[in-house]
Parts: C-alpha cells; structure tokens; sequence
C-alpha cells in the first residue's frame, strides 16, 4: 500500500481524468470536491488515504448539509469522492474504499421552466432589433444545445447554407450534428451579414471583434428576458423549453436526446414526466418554436 498523501494522491487523480480525456468542467469541479474533503480532513489532522473512513465522509456530509448546500451539490460532490477513493484502490494506495456504501441525499425532482408560447416569442420580440441576440435566442430555442456549446460554436461549424451546426463534444473526437430550422437559419443569416470584421474564428463575437463569452451572453440574455417581462427564467431555460416542446410534438425520444447531447437517455426521459400528454409518435420531425 503507498504511503502518498491525500494531496499527492489527489494530483494523480486529477491527471487520471486529464489522460481519459473527460471534459474540463468535469475536471474542475472533481477537483475542488476533493481539495474539500482534503481540507476537512487535515483538520482532523487525517492526511494519508488510509486514514479516511467512511465515517468521515458522513462528517463531511453533515458540514455540508449544515453549510447550506442542497442535496443536488452533495450528491456531486459523493460521485466526486466516490471516484477518487475507485482510484485510490485501483492504484493501490488503499486497501478498502471507505466510500463504497457512502449513500447519495434523497434529491427532488424540480420541475424545470419551461416557456410557454407567449414568453419566448415575447423574449422574440424584445430583442428583434438586435441582430447578434436574436442569432443566439433562436439557436438556444430552436436545437436545445447549451450555452457553453453555443459561445464555443466557430464560424466553420456552420454550414454555407445555415442549415446545420457542428456541436464539438466536451469529449475528445464525437460530434454531433444539429439541423436548424427555417426561424434560426434566417436569424444566423442575418447576423453574419452584421458581423463585425474580425479574425477571431468564434461564431458570436463582440463590437470590437473578441469572443462573446459565456457569461456576457447570459447576462445579455437576462436582460431581455427582463425587458419581455418574463419572470424567473434562465437561459437554460431555452433548452428545457426545447427539449419538452420537441417530446410533446412527438420527436422519438432517442433523437431529441442525441440532439441534445444527453449522455443518458434517461435525463431524457425525466421531461416527460412535466408532459400533458403522452407521446407516441415515432417519426422524426422537429417542431418548429
């Protein structure tokens, strides 16, 4: 068994998922959950990973519990340390995993927001005079991808005709591939012609030519949905609105997932439960929004 410590241990566990190629956020956030638990252990004086048990790591639990975070956070941060300790035991740094019957909080399902139709073509029409935003409200609305994918989307993952987009995957070598309908086609259209001229290769781009970074779109995107008058709604909303909308139409569930880069049918699957009807339908066909 080695005699490394939680930190040196930790660093490995941090190039493990670099080497498999996991996303970066992925990455970051098993990172910080880990340098958690480490704190809260080397104040109880525990520094090697024999030292950890899975009493421990129901302390560490409570003090989250008792800090205020939900049990969505917890349940993130136990997958975290569950695979650090199937590492830890992997590479032999330890002889039992003591976070192997840690249990995960009982999580509520949380409706999620969806627009109906008199939001989002409020949303439409608060920012038509403004080309980049009225781009980026039809791409989210229209094919479900994430914010993230859409601030990262280049000028080259979209076709000539604007009829699809290229969505690079979080992980290494996959890719999807999403059709845009005739709403977000036009809308992309009439923004390349406004574009500012620049040699940034981002799709979306500032004034002066530089990214438009994540968090400037989403708070671009909350002012509209301020001046629309659309109360507690969020820019994944977009997607949730989407997703519920494409299933309630009739879209075969295992396509709008693909679309959506779901990693698991059943974060699907969830969406139909804040359905009012039933789908039965098995056609391919995208409804437009």
């Amino acid at each position: 068994m080695s005699e490394a410590s939680l930190s040196d241990c930790h660093k490995d566990f941090i190039q493990n998922l670099k080497d498999k190629n996991r996303a970066h956020a992925t990455i970051l956030a098993y990172g910080k959950d880990i340098e958690q638990l480490i704190s809260f252990a080397s104040k109880r004086g525990l520094t090697q990973p024999s030292q950890v048990t899975d009493a421990l790591i129901e302390d560490f639990k409570s003090e989250l519990r008792n800090d205020g975070y939900t049990p969505k956070s917890i349940s993130r941060k136990i997958n975290s340390i569950k695979s650090y300790f199937r590492f830890l035991k992997l590479e032999k740094h330890i002889d039992v995993n003591p976070a192997s019957d840690i249990a995960h909080p009982k999580v509520e399902l949380t409706p999620p927001r969806i627009l109906n139709k008199i939001e989002y073509r409020a949303l439409r029409d608060a920012c038509r005079n403004d080309d980049r935003l009225s781009a980026i409200v039809e791409i989210l609305l229209q094919t479900g991808i994430r914010i993230s994918e859409l601030a990262g989307l280049k000028i080259d993952d979209v076709t000539k005709d604007y009829s699809k987009i290229t969505i690079e995957s979080e992980h290494a070598h996959e890719q999807r591939s999403i059709p845009l309908n005739k709403s977000a086609s036009k809308a992309l259209e009439n923004y390349m012609t406004h574009r500012p001229e620049t040699k940034t290769p981002n799709l979306f781009v500032t004034k002066t030519g530089r990214p438009f970074l994540i968090r400037n779109i989403r708070a671009a995107i909350d002012r509209y949905f301020k001046l629309a008058g659309i109360k507690q709604a969020k820019v994944n909303d977009l997607r949730h609105t989407f997703i519920a909308e494409q299933l309630a139409a009739g879209t075969p569930l295992v396509y709008v997932s693909k679309l959506v880069g779901h990693k698991r049918l059943t974060t699907t699957e969830k969406y139909l439960k804040f359905l009012d009807q039933k789908i039965e339908r098995n056609e391919v066909r995208l409804q437009e929004l």
